[in-house]
């Protein structure tokens, strides 16, 4: 059965970062993911989780500048020293945290010629599968939406399946994003059927507004339900952002936090 995580820095943001753990623990969580938790002392975290007795599941690896548009730098040649640095300090972050799964952000694919910017990507996925399968944990490839990340490396499933298939590791997988992948193919019952053996993560947001189940043009209720007739129990990450309180917005997930 699909289990539910609370994406913090979408959910429960009436309030400070570090009093979420406790509003998702006590709405009936049972493990929560993070964007970006570098700017938080990772002792302050680690406090949090013990506390609420939360599993934190997922984060993302350094990503670049977010406010000048980077979306990450796997793919981008020059960044190589950076973009290593940032493995180990996820790395690091997620033994702490317990986290076995991080989550890698590709990058804007740079003007340079598709041989270079593909040859950097792969062997950046490489050091990064291979360093965290020394410590148990597996790196997650997600595909963007091109209409809100124009020029990102990635937007479709098999786009990434190809990318896996090009690294050849175990513990690289794909994180499944219902609402970039609803905006950028569709198809998302025979999509997840199809390669649920290759996914290690899967977040849930409401099409158009990225908005909570029962919002929008996607039935993720009837998606969760599917999930679970195809024996997938991995987490579900609920990265939304609710229309109301988060409280409000919650309605549809009293049957799978129960």
């Amino acid at each position: 059965m699909p289990r539910l995580a609370a994406n913090l820095s979408l959910l429960f943001t009436e309030e400070a970062f570090l009093d979420r753990f406790a509003l998702a623990a006590q709405a009936g969580f049972k493990a929560v993911e993070v964007r970006f938790p570098y700017d938080v002392p990772a002792a302050a975290i680690r406090e949090r989780l013990d506390a609420t007795g939360l599993q934190m599941v997922l984060f993302n690896l350094p990503a670049g500048d977010w406010d000048k548009s980077e979306r990450g730098l796997a793919c981008l040649p020059g960044r190589e020293d950076e973009f290593r640095q940032g493995v180990t300090q996820a790395l690091d972050l997620a033994e702490l945290w317990g986290v076995k799964q991080l989550n890698c952000l590709l990058g804007i694919a740079p003007p340079t010629g598709h041989r270079s910017v593909r040859e950097t990507l792969v062997a950046n996925l490489s050091h990064a599968a291979e360093a965290a399968s020394h410590r148990g944990i597996t790196i997650l490839v997600e595909p963007l939406n091109s209409h809100e990340n124009p020029g990102y490396y990635l937007s479709r499933t098999r786009q990434a399946i190809e990318i896996l298939d090009d690294v050849g590791l175990g513990n690289l997988k794909l994180l499944y994003d219902v609402y970039h992948q609803q905006l950028s193919e569709g198809d998302l019952a025979r999509t997840l059927e199809k390669y649920l053996a290759r996914i290690g993560h899967i977040q849930i947001a409401c099409p158009p507004l990225r908005s909570q189940p029962g919002t929008g043009e996607v039935d993720i209720a009837w998606l969760l339900g599917h999930l679970d007739r195809l024996g997938y129990d991995g987490w579900v990450g609920c990265e939304y952002t609710p229309q109301g309180t988060t409280i409000e917005s919650l309605g549809w997930a009293k049957a799978w936090l129960a």
